[in-house]
């Protein structure tokens, strides 16, 4: 028996695999919780972020995204919610980095809280179904990966479920590794450090979806 592999989706997976590893807001997101929650978080946040691939997909494959490519209006309204939220994590790490100082003994407000439920999983689905670039990008890519005949909205499916795949490992070994760099840090001002910038590169991340246009 001969196992024939589809060319476009062994495309599709080197391509969707290469955007995975470019580190962005989700990276930052998983970075921040591990460091403020510990590992579980930052699997939760994996998850999250993931999972909001299959509601681009699907939006990408029923043609709603159409909606944030043609009408500016509603891709501007989705843009600043997206950014907002990102800018609002930022600033929410920024603040605990700095709210108090740490114990003496190197347990952080932000390393001594623990995961509080889904909080993580859901900010990390937020961070992703909030950002519009995901949504007109998916519009525009899976397209790519189409041939006359195949079933758009099972084939989106199948190419959604490869980059989670893809994107559930990444996020996963970005989460032990930073997880295994949070249990060597011994010294507050490292911590606090971390947290600080995490935060500020998230604030980033979110000016820049706020500048960014309708293409």
């Amino acid at each position: 028996m001969t196992i024939t592999l589809d060319p476009q989706v062994v495309a599709f997976a080197v391509i969707a695999g290469l955007l995975t590893i470019t580190p962005g807001a989700d990276t930052m997101l998983v970075i921040r919780n591990v460091m403020a929650r510990g590992r579980r978080a930052g699997f939760l946040t994996t998850v999250g972020a993931c999972c909001g691939i299959f509601v681009h997909a699907m939006l990408s494959a029923l043609g709603l995204s159409l909606i944030l490519v043609n009408s500016a209006l509603a891709f501007e309204i989705v843009k600043m919610i997206g950014a907002a939220y990102l800018v609002w994590l930022g600033i929410q790490s920024l603040r605990q980095a700095f709210r108090r100082k740490h114990s003496a003994n190197g347990g952080a407000d932000l390393r001594a809280r623990p995961a509080r439920g889904y909080r993580s999983l859901i900010e990390g689905f937020l961070s992703n179904v909030l950002n519009p670039k995901v949504a007109v990008f998916y519009l525009a890519f899976f397209p790519q990966f189409m041939s006359p005949g195949d079933w758009v909205f099972a084939k989106s499916m199948l190419l959604a479920a490869i980059h989670w795949v893809e994107g559930v490992l990444w996020l996963s070994i970005v989460t032990l590794f930073i997880n295994r760099l949070r249990s060597w840090i011994t010294q507050p001002r490292v911590t606090r450090a971390i947290a600080a910038t995490t935060g500020a590169v998230m604030i980033l991340f979110g000016v820049r979806l706020a500048m960014e246009r309708a293409r």
